[in-house]
């Protein structure tokens, strides 16, 4: 969390471990903790970390995240994507039907509600850029 700009305390974590431990058990699974970050990135300022996730993404720095591009970056990470599944990440973004996606169709999604790849992305982008 601190690596993307969040830094609780203890209590907070405890409580938003509480907030968001679906099963009860007292730990957050990896899905349980998209939930988590996907409502704290929604919550605070983060611009600053939106623009660096969206900057390793847009490796040509023309302003769009292309299919290829996405594709590379998680090929990258290990994530082996096929063709339609980053065709439907690009889908799920792409407000203006142009194939690609923008800053501003980025920030949409990040702050959408149902974030789980981008988040997982981004989570991944910014620990990778941390260390």
């Amino acid at each position: 969390m601190r690596s993307l700009g969040q830094n609780p305390t203890e209590a907070e974590l405890q409580d938003m471990i509480n907030e968001v431990d679906a099963d009860g058990n007292g730990t957050i699974d990896f899905p349980e903790f998209l939930n988590l970050m996907a409502r704290k990135m929604k919550d605070t300022d983060s611009e600053e970390e939106l623009k660096e996730a969206f900057r390793v993404f847009d490796k040509d720095q023309n302003g769009f995240i292309s299919a290829a591009e996405l594709r590379h970056v998680m090929t990258n990470l290990g994530e082996k994507l096929t063709d339609e599944e980053v065709d439907e990440m690009i889908r799920e973004a792409d407000v203006d039907g142009d194939g690609q996606i923008n800053y501003e169709e980025f920030v949409k999604v990040m702050m959408a509600k149902d974030v789980e790849n981008f988040i997982l992305c981004v989570c991944v982008c910014v620990c990778v850029l941390s260390t």
